[in-house]
């Protein structure tokens, strides 16, 4: 089958290492579905992983983990899915990627791609929303019933594929007043586009942006961007009993002291945790997934595609690299097949 990858071999590790490949077609076992991939999208991890250790065994390493396809095959323990459907998916990190002709996934980390839409569209949704989602309502335990209606949840970088996500899952299922960062016109533009009720810029001060709109505390932050950077600010904005969640590792120690006086809380939200760690509830994010979709056919959220390289290859996978790696990228970068 026909991939691309990164050879042991290969002199770096920038986006100029990935080339064309051809490779085994893999087989279905236990609960594993052999997908055919349509799309896939690009995120940072991807550019993590490209300066990753060659594998000791000689074989080329295969990145990607956002993908839609068809399911081909299944492994014999597999319930959900059957040939013919249309999946969407993150997978996990600890196996190849879907940057192939044909890629192996657990069925209980892909969902039924939604009706409605492409590939293209499906393949930019299950990093964002399978994050965007943990971290709205498994994180922070913010109601998916509407129960903390009309509370204010800020989001720093909220440009980007989780910001995406995250302002129209926190609006039409947490029914939050949503504070959105985003530093360019075209960005910002973007966020109020997809529902943010405000949207300031966090390069400038965010505690007086926000105070100037009228809002000096918030029951929510998700933070997507320099952690490090935004922890004295977030203290400050965040209300006691209030919850701080970020997707970015910090460089060093933060100062969790500066939450103890308003018993707020901190989480890390680490959306491959359950495929990593192989948990029991990793069900969950086919569950998750599902609701997506769900909302997706009822047109109350949408894709967040905003760049699409048309034909699957080493040069255009580069070029999606490049403009991931770049770091202004508003919304999703994806390659169709």
């Amino acid at each position: 089958m026909k991939a691309i990858g990164i050879p042991a071999d290969a002199a770096g590790h920038g986006a100029d290492a990935l080339v064309d490949l051809e490779l085994a077609t893999p087989s279905a076992d236990s609960r594993d579905l052999l997908v055919r991939i349509e799309a896939v999208s690009v995120n940072p991890i991807d550019i993590k992983m490209r300066s990753a250790r060659p594998h000791a065994d000689g074989q080329p390493r295969i990145l990607g983990w956002d993908a839609a396809g068809t399911v081909v095959a299944k492994g014999p323990r597999a319930t959900l899915f059957a040939p013919g459907d249309r999946v969407f998916y993150a997978g996990s990190i600890t196996r190849p990627g879907c940057n192939a002709e044909l890629h192996l996934v657990d069925e209980r980390l892909a969902g039924a791609m939604p009706a409605s839409i492409g590939f293209a569209d499906a393949a930019a949704l299950p990093v964002a929303s399978l994050a965007g989602w943990e971290a709205l309502f498994e994180r922070m335990h913010i109601s998916a019933a509407g129960n903390d209606a009309g509370k204010t949840l800020l989001v720093i970088g909220a440009a980007g594929g989780v910001g995406s996500m995250a302002i129209q899952l926190a609006k039409v299922i947490g029914q939050l007043r949503v504070i959105a960062t985003a530093s360019r016109p075209e960005s910002q533009a973007w966020c109020g586009e997809l529902g943010a009720d405000i949207v300031v810029d966090h390069r400038g001060d965010l505690f007086a942006q926000l105070a100037a709109n009228g809002t000096r505390a918030v029951d929510f932050i998700l933070c997507l961007s320099d952690t490090d950077r935004y922890f004295p600010v977030m203290s400050k904005l965040i209300k006691p009993h209030g919850h701080i969640c970020a997707l970015v590792e910090s460089r060093s120690p933060l100062p969790m002291n500066e939450l103890r006086g308003k018993s707020a809380s901190f989480s890390w939200e680490g959306m491959f945790t359950r495929s990593l760690h192989a948990t029991a509830d990793m069900i969950e994010q086919h569950r998750i997934l599902n609701r997506v979709a769900s909302r997706i056919d009822a047109g109350q959220v949408r894709s967040t595609v905003k760049h699409c390289f048309k034909g699957f290859n080493a040069n255009n996978l580069r070029r999606a690299h490049a403009l991931v790696e770049a770091g202004n990228a508003i919304g999703k970068v994806v390659v169709t097949g």
